[in-house]
């Protein structure tokens, strides 16, 4: 998972600042993992049932586990945490958790922390990470296929069951999530880490490309169930640009988006559709998240 608090809008996002005193290493120490355990807390604000304990850190690690951590000297500010797994024939990581502290989220820590994850994981002879993240989330869309380039062709139904102590895990909502893969050495990835495409880019005209789901003009979620759509070459999938709002001010209005996408995400994939692209884009004044399905590719076509 990848921590989420702040509203997101496409059109007000800054670019990231550096900070020199930062420092990305791998975490050894007993005291340093006691502090990922309350930087779980601090970030998702849940229960102590719902972290991943020392314990757990400890002896994953012993096995092969990725955990590294973002220190301001002394202070751990956010960390990156993957185990060993099996999946399509062949080991991989599976990355569970990204975290950084919300005074430190203007830093580009979460890519550096998942550059850093990437190289262990190389290091290791693995080439693929997978993980899991809410598709109504635009920040971390953005995030996973624009900046780093993984795929989407599994889409999971209330993941983590109906709820967690979590606020991201609220009744309404559910806990449904895309299963992501990112393909380390692929020439997709070395592109996107020479070339991070921009928080606002235009994919032709969006008219041109046919929509499962649209956002209309009062944030509802409109369906586009014509018999016809599914086959077309590329389809698009949009989402409102900040789902958190909605979800504290219109929760009903919230559940029926993940009813939608949950919807057009498993008709999509079901017919041979990959998810392989997310953007922003405005309509008239409005913010959207958009992302792109293509027909007949294969996440081994990537690799």
């Amino acid at each position: 998972m990848i921590a989420v608090r702040t509203s997101t809008r496409f059109l007000t996002v800054s670019s990231a600042t550096e900070k020199q005193s930062i420092v990305i290493r791998d975490i050894e120490l007993i005291v340093e993992m006691r502090e990922v355990e309350s930087l779980q807390k601090k970030v998702w604000a849940c229960d102590d049932r719902d972290l991943v304990p020392l314990t757990m850190l400890v002896a994953t690690k012993e096995v092969g586990a990725i955990l590294v951590g973002a220190f301001d000297e002394s202070s751990l500010v956010g960390f990156a945490y993957s185990f060993v797994g099996y999946e399509r024939d062949r080991a991989v990581h599976h990355s569970h958790m990204l975290a950084v502290t919300p005074s430190y989220r203007n830093f580009n820590l979460g890519y550096k922390l998942k550059l850093a994850q990437r190289e262990r994981a190389l290091a290791q002879g693995i080439t693929r990470i997978t993980w899991t993240f809410d598709p109504l989330q635009s920040l971390n869309a953005y995030f996973n296929f624009g900046k780093l380039g993984v795929l989407a062709d599994r889409y999971e139904t209330n993941f983590y069951g109906e709820e967690t102590s979590s606020f991201l895990h609220q009744i309404g909502s559910g806990t449904d999530r895309l299963w992501v893969n990112w393909p380390l050495d692929s020439q997709r990835v070395r592109e996107k880490m020479e070339t991070v495409a921009s928080w606002k880019e235009t994919l032709g005209e969006p008219e041109q490309i046919v929509s499962l789901v649209r956002v209309s003009a009062d944030n509802l979620p409109q369906r586009n169930d014509s018999a016809e759509v599914l086959g077309q070459e590329k389809l698009i999938v949009e989402i409102p640009a900040d789902i958190n709002t909605l979800q504290r001010e219109k929760p009903e209005l919230a559940a029926r988006w993940r009813e939608a996408t949950r919807w057009a995400f498993t008709e999509a994939i079901a017919s041979g559709y990959l998810i392989d692209d997310f953007y922003g884009a405005s309509r008239n004044d409005q913010a959207v998240g958009v992302y792109v399905l293509s027909y007949g590719k294969k996440v081994k076509d990537f690799v």
